[in-house]
């Protein structure tokens, strides 16, 4: 049995890690981004990755059937394929490009986007939905597949362009967990032949996987019950508090 397995660390911050992952899988905010670093605290950044990425999946299966037929197309049309450019980018430059530098940047540009956020809310009193736009969602996208595949932090530059859009919350959540399927279905292959996919990983990824429907079906279950007037300022407050959490994991790191 792997070493990991008995470690009573490892389930302390693993188990918690996975019931965040699984509750922002389902819809409810942005604590999904905690994971990997939570569970950093036990093992090794790649190796919180490697494990957290076949209980993604099985999320992604979760939430497709829970928010099916619900998603925005036209968003996915314009977002994915920059999001498969990102992903391709990610894998390109995976030995040049470290994971806290990728915390750091996203961390930044979402203070700013929530900041944005809020000098409109409190200014005018609201924030008006703006219009889609092509080159936007193909710029995010591809920043979204990058950040996703070197460091499991896609959500806020998906988010950058679709949270201003005002969809319903369903629509939202639903756009989203059929975006980030696709990613993470698509990542297992880089991810697999860089060796990730050991059996000491699959087995840690097994032990914790019956948590990942469970906790995200409950997620789906909160934000089905949540009006647009509290979705959108919990989800804009989540997304704060993770970009805090990246940017200062990076300087840190970088110091």
């Amino acid at each position: 049995m792997s070493a990991l397995l008995t470690d009573p660390w490892f389930y302390a911050v693993a188990v918690p890690a996975v019931i965040l992952v699984g509750l922002t899988k389902g819809g409810v905010g942005g604590f999904g981004l905690i994971g990997v670093p939570l569970m950093a605290l036990a093992m090794s950044p790649v190796q919180a990755a490697a494990i957290l990425l076949p209980i993604l999946v099985v999320m992604d299966i979760v939430s497709l059937w829970t928010w099916r037929g619900q998603q925005n197309k036209t968003t996915l049309v314009d977002m994915l394929p920059g999001a498969l450019v990102g992903i391709g980018i990610g894998w390109a430059t995976a030995a040049f490009v470290t994971a806290d530098m990728v915390r750091f940047i996203v961390g930044a540009v979402t203070i700013v986007f929530v900041g944005r956020w809020l000098y409109l809310t409190y200014r005018h009193g609201s924030t008006h939905a703006t219009q889609p736009n092509k080159i936007q969602a193909a710029f995010w996208g591809t920043i979204a597949g990058f950040t996703s595949f070197v460091a499991h932090v896609g959500g806020p530059p998906f988010q950058v362009y679709t949270m201003p859009l005002r969809m319903d919350p369903k629509v939202l959540t639903a756009t989203g967990v059929v975006f980030f399927a696709i990613i993470n279905a698509i990542k297992l292959i880089p991810y697999f032949a860089l060796g990730q996919f050991d059996a000491a990983n699959l087995a840690a990824a097994g032990v914790l996987m019956p948590l990942a429907p469970l906790s995200t079906l409950a997620g789906a279950w909160l934000v089905k019950r949540m009006r647009p007037e509290v979705f959108y300022p919990f989800t804009y407050g989540t997304i704060a508090l993770v970009a805090v959490k990246l940017l200062w994991d990076g300087v840190v790191s970088l110091l």
